[in-house]
């Protein structure tokens, strides 16, 4: 379990297991020679891949950003994906219950992403984390709502629909602080309304930043600009948004969260020789 202070906060990256994804797939148009030198797939091509959600304890709160693939896939998903559902499991090993969470933030609506939104409950879905405020981007759940051909699979109403039947989730419009010390800004191209989340804490000079970017960098592999999924969207949008995004992360030191990696969920994007982009581990 990877655990760090930000300022006045504390920082835990909680997994839900890993997942299998097509390698071509999470790095779109690079060839396998270049992306398999970093990390490498199996027979099949496929990639096991990580599920990382994250716990921020404000001192009054219990964030929880991102809540994995849960446990309700259909059948056929579950064998292409694989469904560890392993992040309440984690979350108690980190001390936390269901009835502990104050706030859930979806950064999108894809089932690998908020999957355990709700549970199953006989014939109805229910809140996980009874006493949670949700929230997400009005224009991401209207985008699900359509089930256009290019993307119907990802989204998959349970894990949403029911928290706004029952007035849990909050539709959100753009860029919004939810709390002191944590807001959402949306960074199009995954997704055309996908949003980061950016946690600050500390005053003056001491005041720390960490950003959970979610699919708009997956993985610490794909820190180059032009290292885009196949998953995207808007490839180019992303390009844009991941300019936009170093650009202030590098020069002020945030400390970025990776959602789909496994082995690295967390680090500081920096500029090596030639501006070539790296990323310095937390210890």
């Amino acid at each position: 379990m990877h655990r760090t202070t930000l300022g006045d906060f504390e920082l835990t990256v909680v997994s839900d297991g890993t997942y299998f994804l097509d390698g071509g797939a999470f790095f779109g148009v690079v060839p396998k020679t270049m992306w398999s030198k970093k990390i490498m797939p199996d027979a099949q091509n496929r990639i096991d891949t990580g599920l990382n959600s994250l716990l921020v304890r404000t001192g009054d709160k219990n964030i929880l950003i991102e809540t994995g693939i849960g446990n309700k896939l259909p059948e056929k998903m579950a064998q292409i994906y694989k469904q560890p559902a392993k992040l309440l499991e984690n979350l108690h090993a980190a001390g936390v219950a269901p009835e502990d969470i104050d706030i859930v933030i979806n950064t999108h609506l894809h089932f690998d992403h908020c999957g355990w939104n709700t549970v199953r409950r006989g014939d109805r879905f229910v809140a996980t984390f009874p006493k949670a405020k949700y929230y997400a981007q009005r224009q991401e759940w209207e985008h699900g709502r359509l089930q256009l051909e290019r993307d119907a699979v990802s989204y998959m109403s349970p894990n949403y629909d029911p928290l706004l039947e029952s007035g849990q989730m909050e539709l959100l419009n753009g860029d919004r602080e939810i709390v002191p010390g944590i807001s959402v800004k949306v960074f199009p191209g995954h997704t055309a309304h996908m949003q980061a989340v950016i946690v600050e804490s500390g005053g003056g000079n001491e005041r720390k930043t960490a950003c959970y970017i979610s699919d708009l960098i997956p993985t610490s592999h794909h820190l180059d600009l032009t290292w885009v999924m196949a998953f995207d969207l808007f490839p180019l949008e992303t390009i844009v948004s991941r300019k936009k995004y170093y650009a202030q992360a590098i020069a002020e030191r945030w400390l970025t969260v990776f959602t789909h990696d496994d082995q690295t969920p967390w680090g500081y994007v920096e500029r090596g020789d030639r501006g070539r982009l790296g990323l310095a581990k937390v210890e």
